[in-house]
């Protein structure tokens, strides 16, 4: 984990999925910082900015940065920085809207009375689409209207910083220069050498000229630090527009060069118009990026997803800042016809489309990664011959592979382990780092990997990608299945490494054989999975159960009987692993008196509702799976074990709920949020519910009553725990906490059982929290 302050005024980021982001603020700042995997400056480069001048004909003129107020600058910046420039806006008549991945800012007679200006930001994130969905870009077109009765020549001028937000603005040798004119695009390239062995990038802010719209540029002035006495300075640029309303007045001899140790160089773009009384005209800028390569710790690189369609060279952010001006209408068309049909359903109340699309935004801003799906671009023999040991691996003999073509899960899962070893440490090119072989004609989408939050660096934790899932199978479902094949081919894996336990300092292998990992791993993705140290995760009893659940109902949303033949022994061995923890053998999981869970600080013993809810669901996608590949024998074993499971789950029906879990003291009567959490996936996935419907309407309305109305009316979401006298449980730090992917999944499940306005009463909670103008933010 990484200690960050909280912070408040975030705005839709920009980018698309995997390929660096960068946060912008309601008031226009670009800040959070997330081009390098696991890093997050969180600081504004406050140079990057738009700013307007208007000239009427009566005389008046108005100049200013499009920002509310005067941030608090650097020392000295008055003098020939930035803080020489026009900070007059006010922002009171200005407003902000996000609808992720749009954003519209208004600025309703500032600076000037008599023009409105609309500032709409687009980035490419289009459902279904695995192309542009994955570019670093994003456009800025601003709708320009005089209201007035005088005309007035407006140019809007856009700013950017030779900076990846940190230390490395100040190294020096970072350059600037012109890209290359065409179909009217203008831009410039700003070369940056970044610091700490990261790979370098490449920013392209950029404009179209049209008929009525004049581009000129200035590749090049200084923002702060050490400066030659002829250079141009941020001040000068600033004045030059102010005088002039554009840069073609300057030498271009003077506005190419490197900067120097000490200083910041930034460059410019501006776009003039010359609007009559009433009249209205777009103009659109972009900003592109490229950093082509993602460097891990561990030493491998891989390529970005976006290479594929741009090449690996930092100047494809000019193509792209180029391609994004042209074709960024489409993308906004393309997103009203995604976005429309919730915002214009008036059964869904206000708050809802706000929500619901709003929290996409961590699909690029959650430091997402999506690779091109090739190999390190080091070679893969560095990798170290420790990772799998078993004597039938090498798949050489006769008998061996004439066992693998028999028709039985067995067999087939003898394969895939050999084959997970051999891709790990294959000398020549494979199509995955390490997931699960694609079959004969099947697209390589890449691999994605996210964090369970920007301060808690872990790469894919299984347990809580069970809830945000959702959002990629219903948008990007191939991203979505090239997660569960990593997560299969993990499945498979053994790593004997020892890591030290923080709970109680004893040793652990890294990952056993049948154990779905925590996570994908942090310094080395993949290769080394399981980060996560606080307890044995391999003695956990939700992760299995979720994989399985998860694959099931991937197979249900997608179709893919591919991907369902592909994933089955992964899934068969994890079933098979979990009889371990079924102790007096009645078909029923059993916890060990530990955070052996995804609430981790929050022990279970014996049955619990939370736990032994996902197994029992998971049974019963296992035989449905089991049936859709054509194992019948499995498929009645695992129904078997199902119907037994269940009888014993209804046990903890208490009379209204179900007990936390099935111990005789005070701990087993917390009413838990997230009791059903196997039931509300067994329904999403078609299966049959695992309990009655009127025990789970009774559980529900007791959660509801408790969990959500008696902490801040309702107005939070669902507390994780409460006592039945209807005071928080406060005997753990999870147990009174709020989780809003619980409290979503709370809702979905009220909706199910078809309590629908409890459903939307306990998921406003989250809205009021954390989206709403008087939100905690």
């Amino acid at each position: 984990m990484k200690k960050r302050a909280a912070r408040s005024g975030q705005g839709v980021p920009l980018g698309g999925i995997g390929a660096g982001s960068i946060g912008r603020s309601y008031k226009g700042d670009f800040q959070r910082w997330q081009l390098f995997p696991g890093s997050c400056e969180d600081n504004a480069v406050l140079a990057n900015q738009f700013s307007a001048f208007i000239s009427r004909q009566d005389g008046k003129k108005y100049s200013t940065v499009l920002h509310p107020g005067k941030p608090d600058l650097p020392k000295g910046s008055d003098i020939s920085g930035i803080g020489s420039w026009d900070w007059n806006m006010s922002g009171q008549q200005s407003t902000y809207h996000a609808l992720y991945p749009r954003a519209w800012t208004v600025y309703d007679g500032e600076p000037d009375p008599e023009l409105n200006i609309v500032c709409r930001q687009i980035s490419p994130i289009i459902p279904h689409n695995y192309q542009q969905s994955s570019y670093p870009v994003a456009v800025f077109t601003f709708t320009v209207t005089n209201s007035g009765h005088t005309a007035a020549d407006v140019t809007l001028l856009f700013t950017w910083a030779n900076s990846v937000g940190g230390k490395s603005e100040l190294t020096g040798y970072h350059s600037n220069s012109s890209m290359i004119e065409k179909d009217g695009v203008h831009g410039i390239l700003l070369h940056h050498r970044t610091a700490d062995g990261q790979p370098h990038v490449t920013f392209v802010i950029a404009a179209q000229e049209k008929e009525d719209i004049l581009i000129s540029e200035c590749p090049y002035f200084v923002i702060s630090g050490s400066s030659a006495s002829d250079e141009f300075t941020a001040k000068d640029m600033w004045n030059s527009v102010k005088e002039h309303g554009s840069f073609d007045h300057l030498d271009p001899i003077k506005t190419s060069m490197c900067s120097r140790p000490g200083s910041s160089i930034g460059a410019a773009i501006a776009a003039s118009v010359k609007l009559a009384p009433k009249a209205t005209q777009d103009i659109s800028f972009s900003l592109a990026w490229a950093c082509p390569e993602v460097k891990f710790s561990s030493g491998k690189t891989y390529h970005r997803r976006y290479t594929k369609f741009y090449g690996t060279d930092g100047d494809a952010a000019a193509a792209l800042a180029h391609d994004a001006i042209l074709e960024h209408a489409s993308w906004e068309r393309q997103i009203e016809e995604w976005q429309d049909p919730i915002l214009q359903d008036e059964r869904f109340p206000a708050w809802y489309p706000v929500t619901l699309f709003n929290e996409l935004y961590y699909l690029n801003a959650g430091g997402t990664i999506w690779t091109d799906g090739l190999p390190p671009i080091q070679s893969l023999t560095a990798v170290g011959w420790k990772k799998f040991s078993l004597d039938m691996l090498n798949g050489e003999s006769d008998d061996f592979n004439e066992m693998v073509r028999q028709n039985n899960t067995a067999s087939d899962i003898l394969h895939r382990m050999a084959s997970v070893f051999e891709r790990m440490h294959a000398s020549i090119a494979s199509n995955s780092a390490i997931g699960t072989t694609l079959l004969q004609g099947e697209e390589n989408i890449g691999q994605f990997l996210y964090l369970e939050g920007i301060e808690y660096y872990m790469w894919n934790t299984y347990d809580v990608h069970f809830y945000a899932s959702f959002s990629l199978i219903m948008l990007f479902p191939k991203l979505q299945l090239s997660v569960q094949r990593d997560f299969a081919a993990a499945v498979m894996m053994h790593d004997p490494e020892k890591l030290r336990i923080l709970h109680d300092g004893k040793w652990a292998a890294r990952k056993v054989l049948g154990a779905v990992p925590h996570d994908l791993g942090l310094y080395d993705p993949w290769f080394k999975v399981n980060a996560y140290t606080l307890y044995n995760t391999d003695r956990w009893k939700d992760l299995n159960p979720k994989f399985v659940l998860q694959v099931y109902r991937d197979v249900v949303a997608t179709g893919d009987k591919s991907f369902a033949r592909a994933v089955w022994p992964s899934v068969y061995i994890a079933m098979a692993y979990m009889e371990q923890f079924d102790k007096d053998k009645d078909g029923m999981i059993e916890n060990e008196d530990f955070p052996d869970q995804t609430y981790d600080v929050w022990s279970m013993a014996g049955i619990s509702a939370y736990c032994g809810g996902l197994w029992v669901a998971a049974l019963q996608a296992a035989s449905a799976l089991a049936r859709e590949v054509g194992d019948k024998a499995s498929e009645k074993l695992f129904w078997d074990k199902y119907e037994k499971a269940k009888f014993v789950y209804s046990k903890l029906w208490n009379g209204s709920y179900f007990s936390y879990d099935d111990g005789d003291n005070k701990m087993s009567t917390s009413i838990q949020a997230d009791q059903l959490a196997g039931q509300w996936y067994a329904k999403a996935c078609g299966l049959f519910p695992i309990v009655d419907k009127d025990k789970a309407q009774s559980a529900l309305e007791k959660v509801y009553s408790f969990n959500v109305m008696k902490f801040k009316g309702g107005t939070r979401g669902a507390m994780n725990g409460m006592w039945p006298d209807g005071t928080v449980d406060m005997s753990a730090m999870q147990s009174r906490e709020i989780w809003p992917g619980v409290t979503y999944a709370l809702a979905a499940s009220m909706i199910q059982e078809g309590m629908v306005e409890q459903g939307f009463k306990t998921a406003e909670g989250v809205y009021h929290a954390a989206w709403s103008p008087g939100g905690l933010g």
